[in-house]
């Protein structure tokens, strides 16, 4: 996929990416990253950490280079608070790693961590995303970071020193330029993931960068009193009243605090490229501590490492997985195609914000998709646009499963609406949508058409739910004018000819225009627009009992002609 770096962000990250790990260690693979807490639902938001170095690392696989993208799951982070919905009585589990906490009630996974990062991994794997799963908790109990973890606190005192400076200057920092809140309530506060504001080690019997989990209670309310370079015995005390001395070249049950286990994994996988969110990328945050550290103390390097903008939903405020009723990427894929959700991503710069719509606007947006594909199709898209398309439509391992004939999405939801669901009432409708070459079976139409039964019945409330009178409205009829009773029977006249979507446009339009004696095809006028507009909420009224519908030939075709001249006819 030849795109210029100057018009497409994927290439332009890519090239640095490639320099960068050209210059460090030349031939090896290159390693690009992501991490997500399984604290609660992984949303959407979370998802961007996801697809920023996808997206990267994808690009750089089609140009043919190894890459890895490593998903480190910080499953072994504290368990912070019990989110809404969930028993109170899981406090009792507070401070303790999240693989060690209870699944939700009725969940049959193994632990909270597990509970939360299966339906990730599937949503990933639908959306083509490849990775290497990294879980944090089986790093730190196998003591596959032993070596790091002792150095770490060998030199814990020069740690100290440059965590010091920070904490000097967050006191009288001005707080960090914003970015442009998604939403109204963002505006009001910043939420993190909480490891960007953690306990950063101080401690007063002197700073120490790692932090045990209890061996009695399991939790990390802990504080070390003492540490012995050259036997590593440790001192610990817990508030559960517990402590007890251990070997850290022995012990298993603890971890780097986390602005010194960032850059310490940085260096660990060799990390070239990982972006971070708004939270770790203020001053004195943990990426912009993270970067002295990982120089000064592991002699690595910091990654290029994009902050990426807030993602938020239609009508939602900024996504914060310690809270119940997020949009996850699984429930996004319930109403949206794989490349949709991917395209997204794709065409956003990450310091740029943008919404999801789970609301009306998600059929615009499936307009603006389908225009987009034309466009690609005729050799009329930008090449930015092209290139968004390439990587929302497959990866460097192939494409993804698509729709064979992509309906229109707002098409399918009218179908959808008004069939109420079943299925050869359905079919019925999208045949006769284009009788030239009529869909013979429903799987033609997936899997947009589940994604948009989906949302009609999951999005759209009951009251606006589109239901079709049973009998004519015998008092509305009697009461119509000759004008009224002209435009239904030039409608009902014309309609067995036009017994197509694209045939019926053309007819509910043209009505008005007859009955002003203008031509079918005529330019509508400000006066002629007023009268369709008129007619078309008389339609509505007839048919469905209120103004407004899903679109008019749509619903025609759904109703039928013979229920439509039954309903009609004045």
């Amino acid at each position: 996929m030849a795109v210029s770096s100057e018009t497409d962000w994927v290439s332009r990250f890519a090239d640095e990416v490639i320099a960068e790990a050209e210059r460090r260690a030349p031939g090896k693979t290159i390693v690009c990253a992501s991490g997500l807490s399984p604290s609660g639902p992984i949303h959407l938001g979370n998802l961007r950490e996801v697809m920023t170095p996808h997206l990267v690392a994808d690009e750089i696989r089609r140009r043919g280079y190894e890459c890895v993208h490593v998903l480190s799951w910080d499953d072994y982070d504290r368990f912070r608070k019990v989110p809404a919905g969930i028993d109170p009585a899981w406090a009792e589990h507070i401070g303790k790693p999240l693989t060690s906490v209870p699944a939700p009630p009725g969940s049959p996974y193994a632990s909270w961590a597990e509970h939360f990062k299966a339906p990730m991994i599937a949503a990933l794997a639908e959306m083509g995303i490849e990775f290497h799963g990294i879980s944090q908790t089986e790093r730190y109990t196998s003591g596959a970071y032993r070596e790091q973890i002792l150095f770490a606190m060998r030199e814990r005192e020069r740690i100290d020193a440059i965590l010091a400076q920070y904490r000097t200057k967050d006191k009288g920092a001005s707080p960090a330029p914003r970015q442009t809140p998604v939403d109204e309530a963002e505006a009001a506060a910043v939420e993190g993931s909480g490891a960007a504001t953690e306990d950063d080690g101080s401690a007063a019997a002197g700073y120490f960068p790692y932090k045990p989990y209890c061996s009695a209670c399991e939790r990390d309310l802990t504080t070390v009193t003492s540490y012995d370079d050259e036997t590593t015995e440790l001192a610990y005390t817990c508030v559960c009243g517990f402590s007890e001395v251990v070997r850290l070249s022995e012990h298993n049950r603890g971890k780097l605090v986390w602005k010194v286990d960032w850059p310490m994994r940085w260096q660990y996988e060799g990390v070239v490229f990982e972006p971070s969110g708004v939270d770790h990328s203020s001053p004195g945050s943990s990426f912009i501590v993270g970067g002295q550290i990982v120089r000064d103390v592991f002699g690595g390097d910091q990654p290029i490492g994009p902050m990426y903008a807030f993602v938020g939903i239609s009508g939602m405020a900024k996504m914060s997985s310690s809270k119940g009723g997020v949009p996850t990427p699984a429930d996004a894929l319930e109403i949206m195609e794989a490349p949709l959700l991917r395209w997204l991503y794709a065409r956003r710069k990450p310091n740029q914000s943008f919404k999801i719509a789970f609301d009306q606007e998600i059929q615009r947006l499936y307009d603006e998709w389908d225009a987009l594909a034309r466009k690609v199709a005729d050799g009329t898209a930008l090449p930015a646009d092209l290139a968004a398309h390439a990587r929302a439509i497959g990866t460097a391992a192939g494409p993804l499963p698509t729709t064979p004939r992509p309906v229109p999405y707002r098409t399918l939801a009218s179908v959808v609406d008004v069939a109420a669901g079943d299925p050869e009432q359905t079919l019925r409708i999208l045949r006769d949508l284009d009788p030239a070459d009529p869909i013979e079976s429903l799987d033609e139409t997936r899997p947009r058409l589940d994604r948009a039964t989906h949302w009609v019945t999951t999005q759209v409330p009951v009251e606006q739910r589109t239901r079709v009178r049973d009998e004519p409205d015998a008092e509305l009829l009697a009461s119509l004018g000759d004008a009224e009773r002209e435009s239904l029977r030039l409608l009902l006249e014309g309609i067995d000819e036009h017994w197509s979507l694209e045939a019926l446009t053309t007819l509910v339009y043209s009505v008005p225009k007859l009955q002003a004696g203008l031509p079918a095809d005529a330019k509508p006028t400000p006066e002629l627009k007023v009268a369709q507009r008129e007619f078309f909420a008389l339609l509505y009224r007839l048919l469905v009992g209120r103004d407004t519908g899903p679109r008019l030939p749509t619903l025609l075709l759904a109703v039928g002609a013979g229920r439509v001249r039954k309903l009609l006819d004045a």
